[in-house]
């Protein structure tokens, strides 16, 4: 009988802890790229996940894209510090764009106060490429040294720096297009107007039968791309990708952003949302306030340093 009551006063406590978290006014979620990307499509399952938890409000999502994320992220301590206005945030975008001194904002303006999942960088080409592997891909870069073009999403950003990587390691010259974001990106590839791209593991797994992924940045290969190889099994030590996360103004208060942190942590950890990243590529992490200052001086250092390397510094 014990447990029983146990039982039912955990399944009862679920709902009482959504209720405390949920906000009493409507949020707005501001996204840095435009609709039609990783950013969006995870946006859009946290909408539909707060509209199921959160019934009384609505998340309303807004684009200010431009700048690969930069133009947003400029802004966005101009919003008002209510809790009520939240901005989709990406690594390493906003360690590499400051860096490269292009942006008007530094990486210390903005307040990340959740990250919520990751993206493996995979390179890859459109179903009907010449270049079925990632050996014919070498083989032809190397052959006509800056032919290859290859789509990403925005400059400085995690694409940005994928391409010089290969490009680096493998001695090759390609050269990278940017896009707004992936969603102009997706165009162009499934279009042939690029030969390929150098983007994340959701698009490829979003786009099966219409691209053919070469390889992609993971310990292990993706349980939904059993046939593409790592980096690893190419011989180089390469496991990376995009963070995505929710930031506030500078001027929200302390209790508003443990209050959204606290509900996207809850989000991830939905059954729902576990279902909807694993279907759609999407590696979740759950690195909220507490974890926030140790996260965030690891990855500077890690993405100033890889900036550094990747010619990625600031222009004289």
């Amino acid at each position: 009988m014990k447990k029983i009551l146990s039982y039912l006063a955990l399944i009862l406590a679920v709902p009482m802890a959504w209720a405390q978290t949920c906000p009493e006014k409507n949020l707005l979620y501001w996204q840095a790229f435009p609709p039609g990307g990783e950013s969006d499509l995870s946006a859009r399952h946290q909408q539909i996940m707060l509209k199921k938890k959160c019934a009384a409000i609505d998340t309303i999502v807004q684009y200010k894209a431009g700048a690969g994320g930069g133009l947003m992220w400029g802004q966005m301590n101009q919003l008002p510090g209510d809790g009520l206005n939240i901005v989709g945030i990406n690594l390493p975008h906003i360690v590499f764009q400051p860096l490269e001194g292009q942006v008007q904002y530094k990486t210390t303006d903005v307040v990340p106060v959740f990250w919520f999942h990751y993206t493996p960088d995979v390179l890859l080409v459109p179903e009907a490429s010449p270049m079925k592997n990632f050996a014919d891909f070498v083989k032809a870069a190397k052959a006509e040294p800056g032919k290859i073009s290859l789509g990403g999403s925005g400059l400085n950003s995690a694409n940005h720096a994928a391409h010089e990587r290969l490009d680096a390691i493998f001695k090759i010259k390609t050269n990278y297009i940017p896009y707004k974001g992936t969603g102009d990106m997706s165009t162009a590839v499934l279009g042939a107007q690029v030969d390929g791209a150098m983007t994340y593991s959701a698009f490829a797994i979003n786009n099966k039968g219409r691209v053919r992924a070469l390889a992609i940045a993971m310990d292990k290969r993706h349980p939904l791309l059993p046939d593409v190889p790592t980096f690893k099994e190419l011989g180089v030590d390469w496991v990376d990708g995009a963070y995505r996360g929710i930031g506030v103004p500078k001027s929200t208060p302390p209790e508003a952003r443990k209050r959204l942190s606290d509900m996207w942590m809850a989000l991830n950890n939905e059954p729902e949302m576990k279902e909807l990243a694993a279907k759609n590529g999407f590696e979740l992490v759950n690195i909220g306030l507490e974890q926030m200052d140790a996260f965030m001086k690891e990855k500077t250092k890690l993405y100033t340093e890889a900036a550094a390397l990747l010619g990625l510094g600031k222009k004289p």
